[in-house]
């Protein structure tokens, strides 16, 4: 009995042992854990105005190494003038039993008043994978970070026009003296002849400028009733209800900045409305219709997820409706 005891103790010892060699092995094992390899893509270098941008980020775990698909979230990737519009995630995993993550995000920008694009540095944890367990019960094995993009913002026109060699450089031939003079000439007669013109038209245009004035002004408020009317009817139950909705709101709004304050409503950006609408006697601020103007713009473009909601448009109409002055 006694030498049986004995023998049982030494098991257990050795047990102790083993499990105690384990638990402070693992920390090392833990350290020596081999990081993920990020490779990061874009397939274009430069953007305008709501073009689309495919930022492609691969990471490839070793065996028995793996991330969590939280981490890498069109949530927490931070951008600084872009909108991410879309994501697309793919995992595969090769022979070696090493994993493979690939994530497409899909970025584009609606504003002109922010010439630096860029996406920022995102912060990755990596874990060891553990029979049974799951990796957000663990303790991460570490981190790495997946490396900042920047992307130009610009249009295909040169930003030096020196540099637009549009001429071959070849010295024209001189005129001679006829031609030179014909030209004078000709100028002259041009002018002659347009003076009476000119005068005519004036005093024409004098005569008759109070009466269509008010046609004018009376086929405009029919024309913007009438795009009320069609506003109010819309179905914004649907994100193309919506958007058809923006699309109208944009035209009437415009369409008033151009025939109520001659201001080219139409070719203006919402920046620039409020400049040009300073001193007026307006219903409604200079900058609230110039934030009307940017959302509309926005919801015309936008993917169906991002267009507003559709009290946020009943109060965008509300708010064309206070502009244009229409019952």
């Amino acid at each position: 009995m006694t030498g049986t005891c004995r023998r049982a103790g030494v098991q257990a010892c050795f047990a102790a042992g083993f499990a105690l060699s384990i638990l402070t092995s693992s920390p090392a094992s833990a350290q020596s854990t081999q990081a993920p390899v990020v490779h990061t893509s874009i397939d274009r270098t430069a953007v305008w105005v709501a073009d689309r941008v495919n930022y492609a980020v691969e990471i490839v775990c070793p065996k028995g190494v793996d991330i969590l698909s939280d981490d890498v979230a069109k949530e927490k990737l931070k951008t600084s003038g872009l909108d991410i519009v879309g994501m697309n995630a793919i995992a595969t995993t090769a022979a070696d039993e090493s994993t493979t993550h690939r994530i497409v995000y899909t970025l584009t920008t609606y504003h002109v008043d922010t010439p630096d694009l860029h996406i920022e540095p995102l912060t990755v944890r990596y874990f060891v994978k553990r029979p049974g367990q799951r990796l957000q019960d663990e303790a991460p094995a570490g981190e790495f970070q997946i490396p900042a993009v920047s992307v130009a913002f610009r249009s295909t026109l040169a930003n030096d026009p020196d540099a637009a060699a549009l001429r071959d450089g070849v010295t024209p031939q001189p005129r001679s003296q006829t031609y030179a003079s014909a030209g004078t000439f000709g100028l002259a007669l041009i002018v002659v002849s347009i003076a009476p013109l000119a005068f005519m038209a004036v005093a024409a245009l004098g005569r008759r400028r109070p009466r269509r004035e008010g046609r004018s002004a009376r086929r405009m408020r029919q024309e913007e009733r009438l795009t009320m009317e069609t506003l109010q009817t819309t179905d914004l139950s649907t994100p193309d209800g919506r958007r058809r909705a923006y699309d109208g709101i944009d035209s009437l709004v415009r369409a008033h900045l151009r025939d109520a304050f001659a201001v080219p409503g139409p070719s203006l950006t919402p920046a620039e409305v409020p400049a040009r609408l300073d001193g007026r006697k307006l219903r409604v601020p200079a900058d609230d219709i110039a934030r009307l103007l940017a959302t509309c713009e926005q919801a015309r473009y936008a993917p169906p997820d991002m267009i507003p909601a559709a009290d946020t448009c009943r109060d965008a109409i509300e708010q064309a409706r206070s502009f244009v002055g229409t019952r």
